[in-house]
């Protein structure tokens, strides 16, 4: 066994002492969690309606007999089978459950349009109100607390169901050309839209700005024409209905092409105010209930709440209609509304908006977008030519997908969605709100869960709605509560068996009439103010009547029973327990005391908080008669040692103490190699240690724990051979020994390649002299060549002279004398 594969072995026995360990703790932990943690029992309940109250896994048990001597009102109120364990039958426990019924489930229309070559089945609605896209419609739950009522909701997207589209147009000076395009939308856009519908109305409306300074300019001649030099520039206004929704495209055509652009002096819009009005103004608008859709292009941004102070307007928006002849007459009066309004607004009346703006703003209007739900942006072209195919791809996008939401949920009432949508896809949580990539005749699931904690508002119905974001269909809801068990009808008023006729015996107990409480209502609260009573079982202010562990009757703790006939509550207040001392070895102050008010009490020669430490020394005493030999302390009956060298239960083993290596030379050259002085009787001398061979020094353990020393040694044979090896003494009190399996032996020379080396060596030698020989030549002819160079260039004499020719021509001159002389 190598070292690696001891050091495994010790530590998957160290992880199951851990797991075994973990699981027993886990065990007690859960014991106490299930005590503490029930929430029935913590509901301290006094009558059978708070019981139910308290969560869906609890039970009142109505059977006179259930209490036993010295139990109070509220033990009655447990988990089932608690209470059926302690002896309660079926029929006498309270327990009633929640239910759901179906008030109104209308399938969803199956809705065919009609062609010319196949006309429209008889059968097919043709109003509105008789489309069915979700089912069902209404229906009534009955809640328990603590326990969900589920129901699958269907929705089916119809075919042919008519739409109201409904388009604002910004009409300030920098949309003039888009005014052009916009005045032939009519005819052609209810072309395209009757290839989805058979039943489409179109209406118009425009806006610009609020008529006060700084928005606009209030100068006389600029109220009249905010635009210079353009004649065809009308007076500014916030924002007119046009046209109220129509299926005379032609008509939307004449009205719009009858409208002139205008202007005003800052770049982004009142168009918010625009918006208000069309989602609040249904009668001048004509909204039928329908997908209803509001276009709305600009190319520039909007103000929104707040922006109005700059005008001197601090009244928020009131968010109701003030359209008189169509024109908003109180833009100077209310502010602009805030997005969250809008968002209201439009979810209220489900209109769904399409965004229509140039390339420059629609970043803005994308994160516009992602605050309003079912809301699509589309890139206008600088002139609006492309308005039309704009609208359809937005529709389609906002079509294909469905959003659930609800309306304000009762305090303590909570719904949970999951949504089962084409292909199998399953989402919960927000995601459980809707499908998407729905087309036309598709059908979807949605399964919604209802649950409710406690009794809201003293079980008055309460009535939710949910519907899909954009469509005017939805479910009502109502939500009944159970707030009071069955056998409550049963009750008997002033009953004698509630002391004199102070209560009303119902399931099983005495609801005590006002002013006496007691466990039969034997007690005056006129005597004993309910608060003194309070006080008087109360240990200290910030601790619980009984502290928890009793009721308290008439100004006076009853502690509560337990199973178990051996565990019991004590004390004035409940506060004590002989059974939550601390543990040891599973047992109860581990077995060697007993437990007082959650205190161990621990017999003679033990001591601790579990009376897990022995004072009893015997079992430290080392061979040489002193304890721990001298090196440690003895608690609890075990050497804590002081001096790290040593280790043992005695603390007299020193695995690193000098001479081990020595000591334990002959033995483990014997077991290893066969060799040595021992090696005839290390069968007998040698087996004190476990021996584990290793491949090489990398593989020795390494002096890396203190816990467990570890002393290297390296010792020389007969041979003159190395061998190493290590010695240690492990948690276990066992002695081990890692062995190198191989000896280190010192080698003879080799011969041959000493004598190659030196003869490699010589020629080496003689070829760089050679070199260097041959290079120092090189250089010295070089110089002596540059040197006959240089004096051959500085020659003075004529190129074409012999320097040693000599002439054999004399001239000589004769000398003179006189004036005259004689040339010969």
């Amino acid at each position: 066994m190598d070292s690696s594969q001891m050091f495994k072995n010790v530590r998957a026995k160290m992880d199951l002492k851990l797991l075994l360990i973990s699981t027993l703790l886990g065990v007690f932990c859960y014991s106490n969690a299930q005590k503490e943690g029930n929430e029935c029992i913590n509901a301290n309940a006094k009558y059978c309606g708070e019981c139910v109250q308290a969560g869906a896994k609890c039970g009142w048990c109505k059977d006179p007999k259930f209490l036993k001597q010295g139990e109070t009102v509220s033990t009655r109120c447990d988990e089932l089978q608690s209470l059926i364990k302690r002896g309660c039958s079926d029929a006498m426990i309270e327990n009633p459950h929640g239910e759901q019924k179906i008030l109104k489930n209308k399938p969803v229309t199956n809705r065919t349009r009609g062609t010319p070559d196949k006309p429209e089945r008889p059968e097919t609605p043709k109003r509105p109100e008789d489309i069915t896209q979700i089912q069902p419609q209404k229906l009534s739950l009955t809640l328990r607390s603590g326990e969900p009522q589920t129901f699958n909701l269907k929705f089916k997207r119809a075919e042919d169901y008519p739409i109201d589209l409904y388009y604002l147009m910004d009409l300030s000076y920098s949309m003039k050309d888009d005014l052009e395009n916009v005045k032939n939308l009519g005819t052609s856009l209810m072309v395209e839209m009757m290839k989805i519908t058979s039943d489409f109305r179109i209406g118009f409306g425009s806006f610009v700005e609020k008529t006060v300074m700084p928005y606009i300019s209030t100068t006389p001649a600029k109220l009249l024409n905010p635009c210079t030099g353009d004649q065809n520039c009308t007076s500014p206004f916030s924002y007119k209905n046009v046209l109220k929704l129509t299926s005379d495209g032609q008509r939307f055509n004449t009205l719009v092409g009858q409208q002139h652009i205008s202007g005003n002096l800052d770049s982004p819009e009142g168009g918010f105010d625009a918006i208000m009005q069309v989602a609040v103004c249904g009668n001048h608008i004509g909204w039928r209930n329908v997908t209803r859709l509001l276009v709305f292009s600009t190319d520039a941004g909007f103000h929104f709440a707040g922006d109005g102070k700059l005008g001197g307007i601090v009244l928020p928006n009131d968010g109701k209609c003030h359209l008189e002849d169509n024109v908003y007459t109180m833009s100077h009066y209310y502010d602009y509304p805030s997005i969250a309004h809008l968002v209201q607004k439009l979810s209220d009346n489900n209109i769904q908006t399409i965004f229509a703006v140039t390339e420059e703003f629609q970043p803005v209007y994308q994160e516009l977008k992602n605050l309003i739900p079912k809301s699509a942006v589309g890139t206008l072209s600088a002139n609006s030519s492309n308005v039309i195919n704009l609208i359809i791809d937005a529709y389609n996008s906002l079509s294909s997908e469905v959003i659930l939401e609800n309306s304000k949920l009762p305090e303590g009432v909570t719904i949970a969605y999951t949504s089962h949508c084409k292909n199998g896809v399953v989402s919960e949580g927000e995601s459980g709100r809707k499908c998407s990539n729905i087309s036309i005749g598709d059908q979807v699931m949605f399964s919604i869960s209802v649950t409710s904690k406690g009794c809201p508002k003293q079980g008055k119905p309460e009535i939710i709605k949910i519907k899909p974001l954009g469509f005017t269909e939805e479910v009502e809801i109502t939500l009944n509560f159970i707030c009071e068990c069955e056998c409550n009808k049963d009750g008997i008023k002033n009953s004698p068996l509630c002391h004199f006729g102070n209560g009303t015996y119902e399931c099983g107990a005495c609801k005590c009439n006002e002013g006496r409480v007691g466990r039969q209502c034997e007690c005056s609260s006129n005597d004993v103010a309910t608060e003194d009573m309070d006080r008087t079982c109360r240990k200290d202010n910030g601790t619980d009547i009984c502290s928890n562990n009793g009721d308290c009757v008439c100004g006076t703790c009853e502690c509560k029973k337990r199973d178990n006939p051996e565990e019991r509550y004590s004390g004035q207040y409940c506060e004590c327990d002989n059974f939550n001392c601390d543990r040891s070895g599973n047992k109860l102050c581990g077995g060697h005391g007993r437990c007082e008010c959650r205190v161990c009490i621990c017999d003679p020669m033990w001591t601790g908080s579990a009376c897990d430490c022995s004072l009893d020394n015997s079992t430290c005493m080392a061979s040489n008669k002193q304890i721990c030999n001298g090196r440690g302390t003895c608690e609890c009956g075990t050497c804590k040692c002081t001096d790290p060298k040593f280790q043992g239960p005695t603390c007299e083993t020193c695995p690193t103490c000098p001479g081990v290596c020595t000591e334990h030379k002959e033995c483990v050259q014997c077991r290893a190699f066969g060799t040595g002085e021992k090696k005839d009787t290390c069968e007998r001398d040698c087996s004190y240690f476990n021996m584990i061979k290793v491949k090489d020094r990398d593989k020795l353990p390494q002096p890396n724990d203190a816990s467990y020393p570890v002393m290297h040694c390296k010792e020389r044979d007969a041979n003159d051979c190395w061998f190493y090896y290590t010695y240690a003494v492990n948690n276990n009190t066992e002695k081990e020994v890692h062995v190198v399996d191989t000896l280190d032996c010192p080698a003879g020379p080799d011969i041959i390649p000493i004598v190659a080396g030196v003869v490699a060596g010589i020629v080496l030698i003689g070829l760089a002299l050679l070199l260097i020989w041959k290079l120092l030549m090189i250089i010295h002819d070089r110089r002596e060549f540059a040197k006959f160079e240089k004096e051959k260039m500085n020659a003075k004499w004529d190129t074409q002279e012999n320097p040693i020719y000599k002439s054999p021509i004399n001239q000589f001159q004769n000398p003179s004398y006189g004036r005259k002389a004689a040339v010969l």
